[in-house]
């Protein structure tokens, strides 16, 4: 029998990953990407929103490329990503041009539709530094089970934008960096405090962007962990399912 396999960097988990044409209000054809568990109906669902497209940002993003990557077969958690307007990656450029968080509203907005289109059950939303911004000051979205903030930089959100969460009965779950570059720990408390939902969680030792194994680790913890109880996410892949689900596979950016 085979050797369970260590979960690197590179490592693709076995998932049901289906290519998407988000439409949203306004007209526009947004590239995305589901990934489902192939073995059990999903527990949970997490609708992820890209760090800023104007710096690079797109939903290959590293952490949230491997959050598609592990979660569906790990936590029984399906991920949805896609590429705001104007945004490109490997698999397309959305239509549409960048608006500073504000009509990615829209975009957002889409992205759950189809989520709920998909009968996909308990739905929170992932920003990570401008999608955070986008989910902001989108406000309050009814339906959805929680939010999670990684690497809130705030650049676009208001006072105002940011209180309209205050009583909506949403958990915020705030991934803050030790060493982020635009707002670390101590300045993300006194701006989420009028927020009661809003729950710290600091990164130690992490930077703006999560590079590095151990940090992406500690942020997709915290998902399974928030969504489906299940956490510390295993670090390899037993021999077992891989021959029921699938092998591992690896990517290769070449």
């Amino acid at each position: 029998m085979s050797a369970d396999e260590e979960i690197r960097a590179s490592s693709v988990l076995p998932a049901d990953r289906r290519a998407l044409e988000i439409v949203t209000g306004d007209g526009l054809r947004l590239i995305g990407e589901l990934a489902l568990p192939c073995a059990a109906d999903p527990e949970a669902t997490l609708v992820c929103v890209h760090p800023l497209p104007t710096h690079g940002g797109m939903m290959d993003s590293h952490v949230l490329r491997k959050a598609s990557w592990r979660l569906p077969a790990l936590a029984r958690i399906g991920v949805l990503r896609f590429n705001t307007r104007g945004t490109t990656s490997a698999a397309g450029t959305s239509e549409g041009s960048f608006d500073e968080a504000r009509s990615e509203g829209r975009d957002l907005d889409a992205a759950i539709a189809v989520a709920r289109d998909h009968g996909l059950p308990r739905i929170w939303l992932l920003g990570w530094s401008f999608g955070c911004d986008v989910i902001l000051k989108r406000g309050p979205v009814p339906g959805i089970d929680g939010v999670i903030l990684v690497s809130p930089a705030l650049r676009y959100t208001t006072a105002d934008e940011l209180g309209r969460w205050s009583g909506a009965g949403i958990p915020l779950v705030c991934l803050i960096p030790e060493n982020d570059d635009y707002l670390q720990p101590p300045e993300a408390r006194e701006r989420f405090g009028s927020v009661p939902e809003a729950e710290i969680v600091v990164g130690e030792g992490a930077g703006h962007l999560w590079v590095g194994e151990p940090y992406v680790r500690m942020v997709l913890d915290e998902v399974a962990g928030r969504l489906t109880g299940t956490g510390p996410l295993p670090d390899s892949w037993p021999a077992a399912r891989a021959a029921s689900e699938g092998p591992m596979e690896r990517w290769s950016d070449l």
